[in-house]
C-alpha cells in the first residue's frame, strides 16, 4: 500500500486557518463526510477524542496523527490538513501542530488491521525530516501527496 493509493485529493486541505485542535478535526472530518467516508461529523470526532484521551497523537516535528476506530466510518480513508499556523496540541516534543493526518477506520476487524497498516506506513514516512519539510510547505493537495513519494 502506498500513500498515493490511499489519499483522496478531495480530503486534503492546505492553507487551513484552524486556531484549535477541535476546529482542525471538525474541518477535516467535514471533508470526509462530504466525500462519503463517514456518516456523521459529531460522532466521528467524539470517537477521535476517545482515542486522544488514551495518549497524545502529536508525534512531534509539528505533525499529529489523530485516529480512532469509529462506527461512523463507511469506508477507510485519510484526511490531511496543513495549517497556516501552529495549533496547540499535546505532542511528544512540546511543540504545536501544523500538519494533521486524520485516519478514518471502522471498528471491525478489517478496520483494526487497516488502522495498524496505515499508522505504520505514515509513521515510517514521517520519520524522514525531508518528507515532513515537504509536507509542511505543501500548498496544494498534489504537493501533499508528492511529499510522501
Amino acid at each position: 500500500m502506498e500513500v498515493k493509493e490511499i489519499v483522496d485529493l478531495k480530503t486534503v486541505k492546505t492553507k487551513m486557518q484552524a486556531k484549535t485542535k477541535d476546529e482542525a478535526l471538525r474541518e477535516l472530518a467535514g471533508g470526509l463526510l462530504v466525500n462519503g467516508y463517514i456518516t456523521d461529523v459529531e460522532g466521528f470526532v467524539k470517537d477521535i477524542y476517545v482515542r486522544e484521551a488514551q495518549g497524545q497523537t502529536g508525534i512531534g516535528n509539528y505533525i499529529a496523527i489523530p485516529h480512532g476506530k469509529s462506527t461512523y466510518v463507511k469506508k477507510i480513508g485519510v484526511a490531511i490538513g496543513i495549517n497556516q499556523t501552529e495549533i496547540p496540541w499535546e505532542t511528544l516534543d512540546g511543540n504545536g501542530v501544523k500538519g494533521i493526518i486524520l485516519f478514518a477506520v471502522g471498528n471491525d476487524n478489517e478496520g483494526a488491521t487497516s488502522h495498524l497498516k496505515l499508522l505504520a506506513m505514515f509513521a515510517k514516512k514521517l520519520g524522514n525530516d525531508e518528507v515532513v519539510d515537504r509536507l509542511l510547505q505543501a500548498t496544494t493537495p498534489e504537493e501533499v501527496v508528492a511529499a510522501f513519494a
